[in-house]
């Protein structure tokens, strides 16, 4: 049957309210993206370059066993650099680059890799990036705690009207909405470590990096039948 009283009667009014939850949590990932730089004379000598190197940092990322939670390759590119010859052009050079992206959790480990990585030759590394796990308890516990709130919204509504809840008729997820502070995926949220001479004599320090927290944020909407207030 059609409700043709979407906004109650006065046997039934219907109470309106909304339930909002934040939460500050730990991060429960760390992302760093890796971009492995390489150049050459010629095109397989570039190539073998890249490759030898690319297996290198895949290598020693997955040395942490269990703490990497994934490791991607994200891009490739082996682009020539023209150069003008008389009346033409050749190829002066190539230039090669892969693009890799991974995610630990252990973040006891995490500043000894960034800087193991950071400290190969031509290698830029960027993060760490923090975020949450999509099937955090964060999640749930911010969406109970926003219906928690529009109940107790509407409760005080009611009581201050003289009248009591009696049903809910209603109660809509416009989202739970993750709104961490710039982190994975997002520019300018983490740091950047650039590597441009071809080894080091010594192994660099250590980072201490302090994990950034994550804000959760829950927002529903609530319709509830009263009793006839007590005007």
């Amino acid at each position: 049957m059609t409700d043709t009283q979407p906004y109650g009667t006065p046997d039934q009014p219907r109470l309106a309210v909304h339930g909002e939850a934040h939460l500050d949590v730990d991060p429960e990932i760390a992302g760093l993206t890796i971009t492995i730089a390489t150049r050459g004379p010629d095109h397989r000598t570039t190539l073998d370059d890249l490759t030898r190197r690319n297996t290198h940092t895949i290598d020693l990322i997955k040395s942490y066993g269990d703490t990497i939670e994934k490791l991607e390759t994200s891009a490739f590119t082996l682009t020539p650099e023209l150069t003008r010859h008389g009346r033409g052009e050749r190829i002066r050079t190539y230039h090669g680059t892969v693009h890799i992206t991974t995610e630990l959790t252990d973040f006891t480990t995490l500043g000894e890799l960034t800087t193991r990585l950071a400290d190969l030759e031509l290698t830029r590394v960027d993060g760490p990036w923090w975020s949450l796990r999509h099937d955090s308890p964060a999640h749930s516990e911010v969406r109970r705690r926003a219906v928690h709130q529009a109940v107790t919204r509407a409760r005080e509504y009611a009581d201050a009207l003289g009248a009591t809840l009696t049903a809910l008729v209603e109660l809509s997820d416009p989202g739970a909405d993750h709104q961490p502070a710039p982190g994975y995926g997002h520019p300018g949220g983490g740091m950047a470590f650039r590597s441009m001479a071809p080894g080091t004599p010594e192994p660099a320090p250590t980072l201490d990096l302090e994990p950034q927290r994550q804000t959760v944020h829950a927002r529903v909407n609530a319709r509830f039948i009263m009793t006839p207030p007590r005007l």
